[in-house]
C-alpha cells in the first residue's frame, strides 16, 4: 500500500511540523522565527565571541531584549546596542531601544552526574580487612575498619 505524500511544507520534525498547523503554535512559531531573525540581524553586527552568547528573549514594541550570560558580556553589547538597534530598523523592525539582561544560567552547562561505578570486594579483601582489624590498635582507623566490612558483609 503506498504512503500519502506529504506536504512540501515540512519542518523535518512532527512536533514543528504540528505546531505549523496548530493555530495557536503557528503564531507561536511566527514569533519564535521573529526573534531568530531579530538574533541573527543583532548577531550581525558584533563581534563573533560576543555574538555567540546572545538570545534575543522578547520583542515588546519599540524594545528588544536581549540576554547575556555575566556582566562582562553584559558591558560590551550595551556599548554596541546603538549600532544593533540602527541594523535591526534597516532590516525592517521598528526598533527604538535594544534592553541587555544578564541571565547567570546561559552560561552553565547542565551535565548528569556520572554514576559512581565501585565494584564490591572480593572474598579474599574482606579477609584481609578482617586480619588487618584484628591487628589494628583499637580507634578511628579500627572503627572505619568494622563500618567497612559491616556495609560489604550486609
Amino acid at each position: 500500500m503506498a504512503m500519502p505524500p506529504r506536504r512540501n511544507r515540512s519542518s523535518g520534525t512532527p512536533a514543528l511540523e504540528w505546531l505549523d498547523r496548530n493555530p495557536q503554535g503557528a503564531h507561536m512559531m511566527r514569533a519564535v522565527r521573529e526573534l531568530l531573525a531579530v538574533q541573527a540581524v543583532v548577531a550581525g553586527t558584533l563581534p563573533p565571541a560576543l555574538a555567540r552568547h546572545i538570545r534575543v528573549a522578547s520583542m515588546d514594541g519599540p524594545h528588544i531584549t536581549v540576554m547575556v550570560p555575566g556582566p562582562a558580556h553584559a558591558a560590551r553589547l550595551r556599548q554596541l546596542t546603538e549600532a544593533a538597534a540602527r541594523r535591526v530598523r534597516e532590516a525592517g523592525w521598528p526598533v527604538e531601544r535594544i534592553v541587555v539582561r544578564i541571565d547567570a544560567a546561559m552560561g552553565r552547562t547542565w551535565t548528569q552526574k556520572p554514576r559512581r561505578e565501585a565494584e564490591p570486594l572480593g572474598e579474599n579483601a574482606l579477609q584481609s580487612f578482617e586480619d588487618l582489624g584484628r591487628h589494628v590498635a583499637p580507634g578511628p582507623l579500627a572503627d572505619a575498619i568494622g563500618r567497612l566490612l559491616r556495609h560489604h558483609r550486609s
